[in-house]
C-alpha cells in the first residue's frame, strides 16, 4: 500500500498531442510524441500504443501524463514524461477527458 503523501507526490497534468510518428527501432512498437503542456512547455514521450491509435488520429487529442518520473531514452529519444492509458486485451486505452481543458492543468 501507498499513503496519500506517496500518491500527492506523482504530478499528473493535461496535455496536447501536437505530433505523432513511428519511434524506429523500439523493441515493441511505439510512438514518439511531442506533447503540449502550457506554460510547461512542449515534452516529448514514447508510447506502445500502435494496436488501437494511428499518427493521424492522436494530433490534436488531450491527454493525462505523469510529468515527474526520471527521463528516459526509448531509442530514438529522450521520453520525459508517462503518458497514462488502461490495459486491455485489444491494446493500451488513453485516459481522456469530456470537456477540453487548459494544457498544464494539474490532475487532482
Amino acid at each position: 500500500m501507498i499513503t496519500l503523501n506517496d500518491f500527492n507526490r506523482i504530478e499528473m497534468r493535461v496535455g496536447t498531442i501536437t505530433s505523432a510518428s513511428i519511434n524506429k527501432g523500439t523493441r515493441k512498437p511505439a510512438y514518439k510524441l511531442k506533447i503540449d503542456f502550457g506554460e510547461l512547455g512542449i515534452k516529448n514521450s514514447s508510447a506502445q500504443i500502435t494496436e488501437l491509435y494511428q499518427p493521424a488520429d492522436l494530433v490534436g487529442k488531450q491527454i493525462f501524463a505523469v510529468m515527474n518520473f526520471e527521463p528516459i531514452r526509448i531509442s530514438e529519444i529522450k521520453s520525459e514524461v508517462r503518458i497514462l492509458g488502461a490495459e486491455t486485451s485489444s491494446g493500451i486505452i488513453l485516459l481522456s477527458l469530456d470537456k477540453e481543458t487548459p494544457n498544464g492543468a494539474l490532475i487532482s
